[in-house]
C-alpha cells in the first residue's frame, strides 16, 4: 500500500496529467451517455413508438468525420453550410483547425478512441511491467500508413468529388441517417470486425497508443497543423541531464530527450514530458517562440471549444433540419438504405 504522502506528492508533481486523466474519463462517460441516448432515440422509431421518445443528441455527429469532410468541402467551395449534420461540421472544422495552435489536443484530451488506446497501454504496463518499444526501422515503415489512409480520403472527397456531387451526397438518405448506420454497425458488427478490434487491443497492450501512432487518419489530419510550427516544446540542452524521463512519459513515444524542438505532428500537447522533467525550465511549451505556462494550451483549447460550440448553437448551426417525420420515415428503412 502506498502512503497518503505519496499520492499527495503525485498530485503536486503532475497536476496537468491528473487533470487530463479526469477530463478523458469525463468525456468518455459523456460520449457513452450520448451513444445511449441516441440508441433510445433510434429505438423509438424502430419500435414504432413503443419505447419512450428521447431527443436526438446532436453531439453524436462528432462520430461522422467522412460526412463532415464532404460538408467542409461544400462549405469552402460554395459557401453552403451543411444543415443535415451541422454539429458534425462544426466539431470537425474546429478540431482540425485547432491543430494549428493547440496541436493534437483533441487526441490527447477528448478523443474516446485515443483515451481507450492510451488506457490499454497503461494496462499493458501494469501487466508486463513496461511498454514495449517498436524498432525504429519498423516505426518508419508503419508511420506512413495513417497518412496513406488520409490521402485516400482526401483524394476521393476533396480532389475527385465535384462540389455538385458532394452537395447531392449530403442530401441523400444514406448521409441523412449516417449516424444510424454507424449505430447499427456497432450493434451488429461481425466476426471480422471483432477480430480487428481484438488485434488492435492486443497491439495496444504491448505498444502504447498503436492505433493513434500508426493508423488514425483523423489524428493525422489534425497533426498537419504542426507544419506551421506555431506551438512547440523546447528542450534546453544546456540544463538537460538526459535522464529520458520526458521520453518515458510521452504517450506517443516521441524521443523528446533527443530533440531540441518537439515539432512532430504526433505531439498531442498533453504536457506529460514537461511535467516529467525534473529540471526546471529544461522543457517548456512555447507559442510563437514565447514560453507559456503548462496550463495555457489545454485551458485555451477548452475555452475556445466551448465558445465555438456555444456560437454554433446560438446561430442555429448545431441542430439538424431533419424533422420528426423524416426520421419516422428513414429509420425503419435504415437497413435497406445504402450498403
Amino acid at each position: 500500500m502506498k502512503s497518503k504522502n505519496w499520492y499527495v506528492k503525485q498530485l503536486k508533481r503532475k497536476p496537468v496529467q491528473i487533470t487530463r486523466f479526469m477530463v478523458q474519463a469525463v468525456f468518455l462517460l459523456f460520449l457513452l451517455y450520448v451513444g445511449f441516448r441516441f440508441y433510445q432515440f433510434y429505438q423509438y422509431f424502430e419500435t414504432a413508438g413503443k419505447t419512450p421518445f428521447v431527443e436526438r443528441p446532436s453531439a453524436v455527429e462528432g462520430f461522422l468525420p467522412i460526412s463532415a469532410l464532404v460538408a467542409l468541402k461544400v462549405w469552402l467551395t460554395s459557401g453552403s453550410f451543411d444543415q443535415i449534420h451541422p454539429a458534425g461540421l462544426v466539431l470537425f472544422t474546429f478540431f482540425v483547425g485547432s491543430g494549428i495552435i493547440f496541436r493534437k489536443s483533441f487526441c490527447g484530451w477528448i478523443c474516446p478512441v485515443g483515451t481507450v488506446s492510451e488506457w490499454t497501454g497503461m494496462l499493458g504496463k501494469k501487466i508486463f511491467k513496461k511498454n514495449f518499444e517498436i524498432p525504429r526501422w519498423l516505426v518508419w515503415c508503419l508511420t506512413p500508413l495513417k497518412y496513406l489512409l488520409l490521402l485516400f480520403f482526401i483524394k476521393i472527397i476533396v480532389i475527385d468529388m465535384p462540389t455538385f456531387m458532394a452537395k447531392d451526397f449530403l442530401n441523400e438518405p444514406y448521409n441523412k441517417i449516417a449516424d444510424v448506420k454507424m449505430l447499427l454497425f456497432f450493434l451488429n458488427f461481425g466476426g471480422f470486425t471483432l477480430k480487428v478490434i481484438l488485434v488492435l487491443f492486443v497491439l495496444s497492450l504491448f505498444f502504447k497508443n498503436f492505433w493513434c501512432r500508426f493508423l488514425c487518419p483523423y489524428g493525422a489530419l489534425i497533426g498537419l497543423g504542426s507544419i506551421f510550427r506555431i506551438t512547440k516544446v523546447h528542450r534546453n540542452e544546456a540544463t538537460c541531464t538526459n535522464c529520458e524521463m520526458c521520453t518515458k512519459a510521452c504517450p506517443q513515444r516521441i524521443k523528446v530527450h533527443e530533440k531540441e524542438v518537439v515539432a512532430t505532428p504526433d505531439c498531442t500537447a498533453c504536457m506529460s514530458c514537461v511535467e516529467a522533467c525534473p529540471i526546471k525550465d529544461t522543457l517548456n511549451m512555447t507559442v510563437i517562440h514565447k514560453k507559456v505556462n503548462k496550463w495555457f494550451i489545454p485551458v485555451s483549447f477548452f475555452v475556445l471549444f466551448i465558445v465555438v460550440v456555444s456560437i454554433a448553437k446560438i446561430t442555429g448551426h448545431w441542430d439538424t433540419v431533419i424533422s420528426f417525420n423524416d426520421w419516422k420515415e428513414l429509420i425503419p428503412t435504415a437497413n435497406d438504405i445504402g450498403h
